[in-house]
This record gives C-alpha cells, structure tokens and sequence, in this order.
C-alpha cells in the first residue's frame, strides 16, 4: 500500500510538472490572485476524475476505439495551436497582455481553465493512459496508486496557484509576462502541431 502511494505520487508529479498551458494559467492566477481557489479546484478535480477513469480501465477501452482518440488529438491540436497564438500575440503586443492582465473575468477564467484541462489531449494521455497503464502493475493496491497520483495533482495545483503570490514581484514587469507567454507559446504550439504531425 506504501510503495503503491508513494510510486503513484512520484508518478502523477512527474508527469504534471511540465510547462504548458494549464500549469501557466494556474501559475497567472496565482501572481494575479484572482479565482486561484476555483482554478486550483478545476484543475485538480479534473485530474482526480481522470486518474479514475484510467485506474478504472477506461484508458484501455479508448485505446480500443481508435476514431475517437483521432477526434479528440484534432479538436486538441486546433485548440492548443490557437492557444499559442494567444499567447505569441501578448508577447507581441503587450498592450493586449495589460488589457488582459486587468480584465480576467471569473466566468472567461473558469471556461478557459475548463477548456484548457478538457480539450488538451495530453491530459488524458497522461491522467487516463499513461497512469492507467502504470497502475496496473500494482494489481490490487492500483487504487492506492490513483490516491498517490491525485495527492501529487492536488499538492502541485496548490503550490502553483496558492504560491503565486510570491511571485507577483517578480511579474510587476511587464517583460517577465512577455518571458512566461514566449514560454508558453512555443510549448503549447509546438505540442498542438506534434499531435498532428
């Protein structure tokens, strides 16, 4: 049960802890400290869904139908490159970054954050494929592996927002904005395109 935990909560971090564009949502609301709650709690109950169903089994059905994954890696690259040029653009323009920096409605952030966890096919290969399949290793104590990937989603999720704050003196510049979307936009593009290539 222990090495189960521990192995699923080693697991879960290594996967998540990865620049992309929910980690930098997240990581934006925390320096901003708007709907940091409500974001962490999306993000992260998302996630404990996901690990469930891929604990479950699920994963191994979606492997099984093929035309659903193809559907869901396009709609996820069209969304991901889209999202790139979003975030290319307010490097570009950095009066768009200040608008949206000011005007980051509860409602535009929830819907971003939800499109940003669901629409991204790199959430379900590593949520439902990858620790499914790492899970079944653990033949009975596979649930104790999912509890470990969940607390490692919620722990992250949580340091990412909540510890934002700290960060907010450092993103007083609007060049270290520009830095983190640079960032953003060449990794999420680069992902969205590598899907359909």
């Amino acid at each position: 049960m222990t090495y189960a935990l521990l192995a699923g909560l080693g697991t879960g971090l290594s996967l998540i802890v990865v620049i992309g564009a929910q980690n930098a949502l997240v990581l934006r609301q925390g320096v901003l400290r708007q709907q940091v709650p409500a974001v962490v709690a999306i993000c992260a109950g998302s996630d404990a869904v996901l690990i469930a169903l891929g604990v479950g089994g699920v994963g191994a059905a979606l492997t099984a139908w093929p035309t659903a994954l193809t559907a869901v890696r396009w709609v996820g690259a069209a969304f991901l490159v889209g999202y790139g040029v979003l975030a290319a653009r307010r490097v570009l323009r950095p009066s768009a970054l200040a608008l949206e920096r000011t005007a980051g409605a509860a409602s535009a952030v929830i819907v971003t954050c939800l499109a940003l966890t669901w629409l991204n096919p790199h959430v379900y290969l590593d949520t439902v494929l990858l620790l499914g399949t790492a899970s079944t290793g653990f033949g009975g104590d596979r649930w104790w592996f999912a509890v470990g990937a969940i607390t490692g989603s919620v722990l992250w999720f949580s340091a990412l927002g909540f510890g934002g704050r700290w960060l907010s003196g450092m993103f007083t510049r609007p060049s270290a904005w520009r830095v983190l979307d640079a960032a953003v936009a060449v990794v999420v593009t680069a992902t969205g395109v590598s899907l359909v290539v």
